[in-house]
């Protein structure tokens, strides 16, 4: 009988068993005789302690109506005596030897085994999927993109799921799990984690051309469109995808590809990312600044600045935009592309949003005239509820005529909850505040919106401005002539230039906004830029 070497290193068999010694599975190395001559911690503690020197029938009495291992992996099931079975994965590891890796085989079950199934989607659920992915890890193919890990999340179900009902997001889920299905191979694992979370075991690639391939599919197939019970419902998909690395466990892979995947989101959505090294890094930094965002408030870091937009028929100014700044004690001052969106993330947008409102309305109940003051709003301020309360609280403490606060909006805004988003538009215009909807051209329905609500001002995106060409022409051109017939001011932003001004005048824009006209001011320049500046009669 062999000297049992399992904690002895300087006589491990082979340098692959002492690896294999940390992991928490059983793994056992069998020499070219079929004897066992090393045994782990945790096989010695499932099979009775001291079984270096049995012989693998001795333990699975099955064994030899199995095939042997030979030159490539070998998947088996095997029983003990006592009826328990196991997964079997033999390895060869050079000069006769081979690993047997064991997982308990209710673990290793795959998403077409009921009982380890999710009822809804019937894919399979975390626990087996993590055992396959260790079950893989432990496999001979340890080649760095031998297999990869990706991390899916849809876009926009949490609405789907509010405003249709839970019954349309139930179906939306079982008809996502189908596409993923087809997107993937046999061979491929595919599990949900709850909610509308979903993982992918890609196994047996090549490197990162079969996962990019995945990847791309699965933002295309998922991103389709849906109908459900007479719904045309659409909803997008971000993935991280992260590849087998050497040392990698089970644990840092589906990491790696969370990380991706918050990328993907940050970077957009709807979009597909590798995991690289630094992520991380970007991860702490982002949530550093979630926290100091948090305490921001409450340290009166935050200020307005004020940005005037011209009435083009008289060259006057017409009033000016509130734009949030934050100046941080060690950050300096942070662009406001690198904080809105973590506030709009963690819901700090709404607070934020509250304390805008009412600096900017007493800032303009100050001003000479009747300019407008125009505030951007959040979608979130109108998923809480409490905006038309914000509004008039902010018009009773100031004493701001309501036609003097224009509430900038964008379709992302409708697209919460059009019912109740418009039920809110609606009330705000009864109190007389004007309603503008900005960014027009850069959404999916912002014509159909135009006949939902009657607004105020449409203001047309900078980038139909400064794109120039015959496209941005025609857009400016059927813009204008739209918000005419329609009885709306129409605004061109980020003008800059001259020639932009001059194409602005061509198109019939009534309103124009930009560094060329007038950079954003502290609330102490405003007066001193007005006294330079005619000032419009506001009539709209």
């Amino acid at each position: 009988m062999k000297q049992d070497v399992r904690h002895n290193p300087e006589q491990a068999v082979t340098s692959s068993a002492r690896i294999l010694e940390s992991l928490q599975h059983p793994v056992l190395v069998l020499d070219a005789a079929g004897e066992l001559i090393y045994a782990n911690a945790t096989a010695a503690g499932s099979f009775g302690g001291w079984i270096v020197g049995l012989s693998l029938t001795d333990i699975f009495p099955d064994y030899l109506r199995s095939p042997a291992a030979g030159d490539h992996p070998t998947s088996l099931r095997l029983t003990t005596q006592k009826g328990e079975a196991f997964e079997a994965l033999l390895s060869p590891l050079g000069e006769g030897e081979t690993c047997v890796s064991l997982w308990p085989a209710a673990a290793v079950l795959d998403e077409r085994t009921p009982e380890r199934a999710d009822d809804l989607t019937g894919l399979a659920l975390r626990n087996p999927f993590m055992a396959a992915l260790d079950h893989a890890l432990a496999g001979a193919d340890n080649r760095a993109g031998s297999l990869a890990v990706l991390c899916l999340d849809l876009d926009r179900f949490k609405v789907i799921n509010d405003t249709l009902g839970h019954g349309i997001g139930d179906q939306l889920l079982k008809k996502v799990a189908d596409r993923l299905r087809t997107a993937c191979r046999r061979e491929d694992l595919i599990a949900r984690f709850g909610g509308d979370e979903f993982v992918i075991l890609q196994r047996g690639i090549t490197g990162v051309a079969d996962a990019e391939r995945l990847a791309a599919r699965l933002v295309d197939l998922i991103g389709r469109t849906y109908v459900l019970n007479g719904h045309t419902v659409n909803v997008g998909v971000s993935v991280g995808v992260a590849l087998r690395d050497a040392g990698l466990q089970s644990r840092d892979l589906l990491r790696n590809a969370d990380l991706a995947l918050y990328e993907a989101k940050r970077a957009g959505r709807g979009r597909y990312r590798f995991f690289e090294q630094g992520m991380d890094l970007q991860l702490h930094e982002r949530r550093e600044l979630e926290i100091d965002l948090r305490r921001a408030l409450a340290l009166k870091q935050f200020e307005l600045a004020y940005q005037p937009f011209l009435d083009l028929s008289t060259d006057a100014v017409i009033g000016f935009e509130a734009l949030l700044r934050w100046n941080h004690p060690v950050r300096g001052k942070v662009p406001p592309l690198s904080f809105i969106s973590v506030a709009e993330e963690n819901g700090l947008i709404v607070k934020i949003g509250e304390w805008v409102l009412m600096t900017a309305c007493m800032a303009a109940a100050s001003w000479p005239g009747d300019l407008i003051v125009a505030v951007n709003v959040s979608p979130l301020q109108f998923k809480a509820d409490t905006l038309l309360t914000t509004v008039s609280t902010a018009l009773e403490r100031s004493g701001l005529a309501p036609e003097r606060l224009e509430l900038e909006i964008t379709e992302g805004a409708l697209l919460a909850d059009t019912d109740n988003v418009l039920a809110t538009l609606h009330s705000l215009r009864a109190l007389g505040v004007k309603i503008s909807m900005d960014d027009f051209g850069t959404g999916y329905s912002s014509l159909s919106y135009l006949q939902k609500f009657p607004f105020n001002k449409i203001k047309i995106d900078r980038s139909f401005v400064s794109g120039g060409g015959a496209d941005s022409e025609a857009i400016l051109r059927a813009v204008s002539g739209l918000g005419s017939n329609l009885g709306m001011a129409i605004t061109a932003e980020g003008v800059e230039t001259a020639e932009q001004l001059g194409r602005i005048r061509e198109q019939s824009c009534t309103h124009v906004q930009g560094y060329l006209t007038g950079r954003p001011m502290a609330p102490d320049q405003v007066e001193l830029f007005l006294q330079e500046q005619p000032i419009a009669q506001v009539t709209n």
